[in-house]
């Protein structure tokens, strides 16, 4: 038996109107309860129509199968008053209909007061034995009674709600065991924590779950395949001599021919006062940076898909060493050093990315000119090849022939394949050191990736120093590290 306080909605210097609210709230977190059996207190005072309680319990039990009503100082009511006829009524349970129905009792007014236990009872028994009160059952009358019906509905509602609360207590201790068993042995001391850590957690790596814990193999792969997408599709547009799909250009596909006259109209825009055949170094930047645009996207791709297993495997690391009760709250410290990691990930990309941007093209390695040298070699041996096809009449050059050769002729038909005009050469130049430089560049970001997030472990994970490690320091963090 809870005696609850009553409900009220205007605050005074007592109660105040948040008081009400707090009230109301503890009042149905009872009557919610569907075991619970609800005592509807009314008092005959005021009209019931107006009294909360009742709504409250209609809201709460609509069928009424569970609620008791009880009216209170019936003394109060005018003998043959509307009120005193009302009242009647909702005692017969003939208006707010409940299953239980509904209860009458006079309890000490204050004259009564210092009345005892055996006084009070007499003057309620003495009381609903005249008047109107003769006409209700009088086993809905008086304290008397009520101690007997209270004790039939509570044991009815007893047998009635018995087995569905065995079953909710057996299935609240297979909940307990489970809890005990995923806590795992004791761990009070850091011996135990430790050993507890040391659970198995990087098995099963032939399923996808197993394998998307390793953190360090995922990120592995991830840096690969973004390598092998700069490599493929990393350039605006390929220049290419011939179309290689059936005589068809692909999608990113833009012939030499036209790539390079493009590439004289831009020089002649920039001309200043380079000799001809030469051309101002600042073309290759601009032909370099219109040729990079897809890195950003294929950066912003791999950094996402890295700090996405990065966070899945931090979210299994926590599932698999804390409870319920406290992962998210690790998960929440933990995801400020993401918030770090994220931030740290981010500038470095776009500092990675900004000298391909917005400087212009500058480096020392050799390879850029050996590059070039091959891009010419190989156009010439092109050129050559055509060349003496033409000459000998024949589609291969791997056969064995025998012919009659005038070498000067042959130089000078060689001679005719140099390119005369000094613009299409720097062309042609330009776009070949803007291709070598690519390479170069490309070589250069895609290394310089796979340092970044290897320094980022480092910086965020590893470098902490043994003496500023401390006893509160969460296992978790401890097995992040050490995976990582």
């Amino acid at each position: 038996m809870v005696d609850l306080p009553g409900l009220f909605r205007a605050g005074n210097k007592d109660q105040s109107v948040d008081d009400a609210t707090t009230v109301r709230q503890m009042v149905k977190g009872y009557m919610t309860r569907p075991r619970s059996i609800i005592l509807a207190v009314v008092s005959a005072k005021s009209d019931f129509a107006l009294q909360e309680v009742t709504e409250l319990a209609r809201e709460l039990d609509p069928r009424g199968i569970r609620t008791l009503g009880l009216i209170t100082k019936p003394d109060t009511l005018d003998a043959g008053s509307d009120s005193e006829t009302a009242y009647i009524k909702l005692a017969q349970n003939k208006d707010v209909i409940f299953r239980l129905g509904w209860h009458v009792l006079k309890n000490r007014n204050y004259e009564m007061r210092h009345a005892s236990s055996a006084e009070r009872d007499e003057n309620e028994m003495n009381f609903f034995a005249t008047g109107i009160w003769t006409f209700i059952d009088p086993t809905c009358l008086g304290v008397k009674s009520l101690k007997h019906r209270l004790s039939n509905v509570l044991k009815n509602q007893i047998l009635r709600q018995l087995p569905s609360l065995l079953r909710d207590v057996e299935a609240g201790i297979l909940a307990c065991h489970t809890r005990l068993k995923h806590l795992g042995n004791p761990r009070a001391t850091l011996v135990d924590q430790h050993r507890y850590l040391l659970r198995p957690f990087l098995w099963e790596r032939q399923t996808e779950e197993g394998y998307q814990r390793r953190l360090r193999a995922v990120v592995q792969n991830m840096l690969t395949d973004f390598e092998e997408s700069m490599r493929l599709e990393g350039e605006a547009r390929i220049v290419v001599d011939t179309p290689r799909n059936r005589g068809d250009l692909g999608p990113r596909e833009t012939l030499r021919l036209d790539y390079v006259e493009e590439v004289k109209q831009l020089m002649r825009k920039s001309r200043g006062c380079e000799l001809p055949g030469t051309f101002n170094p600042l073309i290759i930047g601009e032909l370099f940076t219109e040729q990079c645009q897809p890195w950003r996207g294929h950066a912003a791709k791999a950094k996402d898909n890295i700090l996405q297993a990065a966070n899945s495997a931090m979210t299994a690391i926590i599932d698999h060493t804390a409870v319920d009760e406290t992962s998210d709250g690790l998960l929440h410290i933990i995801s400020q050093g993401m918030d770090t990691l994220r931030f740290d990930l981010n500038r470095k990309v776009a500092e990675l990315l900004e000298p391909h941007f917005d400087v212009h093209p500058i480096t020392f390695n050799h390879y850029l000119t050996d590059n070039v040298q091959k891009a010419q070699s190989s156009r010439r041996r092109r050129s050559f090849e055509l060349t003496l096809k033409d000459f000998f009449g024949i589609n291969n050059l791997e056969g064995e022939y025998q012919y009659q050769v005038r070498p000067f002729e042959l130089l000078k038909l060689l001679d005719q394949r140099t390119e005369a005009d000094m613009e299409s050469y720097a062309s042609e130049l330009a776009t070949d050191y803007m291709g070598a430089y690519y390479k170069v560049a490309l070589k250069r970001i895609s290394g310089a990736s796979t340092s970044t997030v290897q320094s980022l472990e480092m910086t965020n994970f590893t470098t902490m120093k043994t003496e500023e490690r401390t006893e509160t320091e969460t296992a978790p963090l401890q097995v992040w590290r050490n995976l990582l």
